[in-house]
C-alpha cells in the first residue's frame, strides 16, 4: 500500500538509531574517548530486550544504564548492542534493541536525544518498534538519572501535523 506522504520524523528517528550504533559501535572498539559518558533509557518490555530476571522485576516499564567508568563485552550486532555491567558489584549482560531506547544523553558534550511516543510500528514498518517518553529511571549500580544540561533533540517538534 503505497502511502500518500512522505514520513520524515519515522525516518529521521531510523537514521538516528543508526547513528546510535555507529557510536556505540566505535566505543565497543576503541573505548570512551576523553570524558564522554553515557546515559541510555530503554523499554525493558519491547520484545529482544534480554534482561536478568530480577532486573526485568525491578524495572518492569523503563531502565536507564550508564556507559562510563566499568561496563565490558559492548557489542553492536545489526539491530541490538549487549553490554555487561555491575548491577549491585554483580557483572551481568543485558541486551538492548536499538528500538527500545527511549533517549540517549551524553552529557559531556551536552548532547541528548529523546525519542518520541509516535512511532509504533505499523503494518507496512515491522520493524520499528514502540517508543515513549521516560517517567522512571533506574541504573546501573543505583545511579541517578542523567541531568544534562544540552538541548534533547525532540524529534515531535519536526513533524507537520
Amino acid at each position: 500500500m503505497a502511502r500518500d506522504k512522505l514520513d520524515y520524523g519515522r525516518l529521521m528517528q531510523k537514521a538516528l538509531r543508526r547513528l546510535l550504533a555507529e557510536v556505540l559501535g566505535q566505543v565497543a572498539e576503541e573505548g570512551l574517548p576523553g570524558d564522554h559518558h553515557f546515559y541510555i533509557t530503554f523499554d525493558t518490555t519491547h520484545p529482544g530486550v534480554d534482561l536478568p530476571g530480577h532486573l526485568r522485576a525491578k524495572y518492569p516499564e523503563q531502565m536507564t544504564i550508564v556507559l562510563q567508568e566499568w561496563f565490558e563485552d559492548l557489542a553492536v550486532a545489526g539491530d541490538r548492542f549487549s553490554v555487561t555491567l555491575s548491577f549491585g558489584g554483580v557483572p551481568q549482560g543485558i541486551v538492548v534493541p536499538f528500538d527500545a531506547i527511549l533517549t540517549f544523553v551524553d552529557p559531556s558534550v551536552e548532547f541528548g536525544l529523546r525519542f518520541d511516543s509516535h512511532d509504533s510500528p505499523g503494518p507496512e514498518d515491522p520493524d520499528d518498534g514502540p517508543d515513549g517518553a521516560p517517567d522512571e529511571a533506574a541504573s546501573a549500580d543505583d545511579a541517578s538519572e542523567p541531568h544534562a544540561g544540552g538541548d534533547v533533540v525532540r524529534l515531535d517538534r519536526f513533524r507537520c501535523h
